[in-house]
């Protein structure tokens, strides 16, 4: 099972298909419905989210297990 920052690390190369910039933590925020403030405070603590990314897979129909697990 991945930790925090594989989690994150997936969820950017996700957002980043098709585009031809780099993927940031506020653009992770964004779309984890989350201030940029609160994800500063998660990432410190190595802490997922594990709510709000079940709900953007949900929404983006990704499968959870490709973000959770290698």
């Amino acid at each position: 099972m991945r930790d925090f920052h594989g989690v994150i690390e997936e969820l950017k190369l996700y957002l980043a298909v098709g585009k031809n910039k780099k993927v940031l933590d506020k653009d992770v925020a964004v779309a984890l419905n989350m201030s940029q403030a609160n994800f500063a405070t998660i990432k410190r603590r190595n802490s997922t989210p594990y709510k709000n990314v079940l709900e953007f897979c949900k929404e983006e129909d990704l499968c959870c297990s490709d973000v959770f697990f290698e």
